[in-house]
């Protein structure tokens, strides 16, 4: 393992420590390992990442959204391949919440969990993309 010193100005310094404490991190290089990690993650997804890869997407929709859940079926059939499970969470009277675990090659699961969340009536989504 290397030991890396880095230097801050004092507000990002407590900025940074507010973060550790407020996630739970057992010390600064635990917050620092977690953000490269997800930097790069980042990273694989920008550069097209082909190696293996696995993604939660999550989403919240109006299930009285005119064929909304028939067309995340259609994707989640359509690419059987890649989905893995889902998990599909009554919000309210109007709201679902579905998580999708997909899991493949790097290109298509970016691209499927992109399509996913860009459907007309998501009303909020989210991609957590892990590279293997």
């Amino acid at each position: 393992m290397q030991r890396i010193t880095i230097s801050l100005p004092d507000a990002i310094a407590e900025d940074f420590d507010a973060l550790v404490a407020e996630r739970g991190y057992g010390n600064r290089s635990e917050a620092v390992r977690d953000m490269i990690r997800s930097a790069k993650a980042l990273r694989a997804v920008e550069e097209g990442f082909d190696g293996e890869a696995v993604a939660v997407v999550s989403y919240v929709y109006n299930h009285h959204e005119r064929q909304l859940a028939s067309r995340l079926t259609e994707h989640q059939h359509h690419h059987d391949e890649l989905v893995v499970s889902l998990m599909h969470v009554h919000v309210n009277r109007e709201e679902c919440m579905e998580t999708v675990f997909l899991r493949g090659p790097g290109r298509e699961v970016w691209h499927l969990a992109q399509h996913i969340v860009a459907e007309p009536g998501i009303r909020n989504g989210s991609i957590n993309f892990i590279p293997l």
